[in-house]
């Protein structure tokens, strides 16, 4: 979890001003954050990679929209992440399977907005979310995956894929499950999600 803690001053209007506190207690200058008040907070679940998966959930712990996006080249990706972070709604927390080179680009993005960010590996899903039989190998995991994010979307009632989803999709949609599982927005999974 990132050392930043926020914490809301005054708001008016669609602007918001936010202390922001970092880990040993010292005080940043007040900034000016253009947001909804009261708006909802979200999660954005990533599978790195160039072809990158993506899965945005919302504080009531449902998936919102899931998508495959191929970046082509890491200066691509670099440009691409402070647009899409900025189109989100009220982004609090990022997770990342992955690590390297992307993730600094990532987690440096997530710092500049105070979103907290965790990086994990795809072991530390799997655990939580996948049978042990299911995780024998890597390609018997990942098609395990593409089942149970099928059945997140079911539940989340997020819009059904127009076409088959694609591996790293189905992780972040698994990712993002992982996320909000241990941010608390879920205490435990759905009952239609439990193995």
């Amino acid at each position: 979890m990132s050392p930043w803690a926020r914490k809301c001053l005054h708001g008016a209007g669609d602007s918001i001003i936010i202390q922001v506190i970092k880990g040993n207690g010292d005080v940043l200058n007040p900034s000016v954050y253009r947001t909804a008040l009261c708006q909802p907070e979200s999660l954005l679940a990533v599978d790195m990679g160039l072809r990158t998966g993506l899965a945005l959930y919302g504080q009531d712990g449902r998936l919102i929209w899931y998508r495959s996006t191929n970046f082509g080249s890491v200066p691509r990706l670099r440009r691409a992440i402070p647009n899409l972070l900025a189109g989100l709604p009220n982004p609090t927390h990022l997770v990342l399977e992955g690590g390297g080179k992307m993730a600094r680009i990532w987690e440096r993005e997530a710092g500049l907005r105070y979103i907290d960010y965790w990086c994990i590996s795809a072991e530390t899903w799997r655990e939580r979310l996948l049978l042990p039989r299911q995780q024998r190998n890597r390609f018997m995991a990942k098609h395990f995956a593409t089942g149970v994010a099928r059945s997140i979307i079911d539940w989340s009632g997020a819009p059904k894929p127009m076409v088959p989803l694609e591996n790293d999709t189905a992780e972040a949609i698994l990712i993002g499950l992982w996320g909000v599982l241990n941010v608390g927005w879920l205490a435990e999974l759905p009952p239609a999600l439990q193995r």
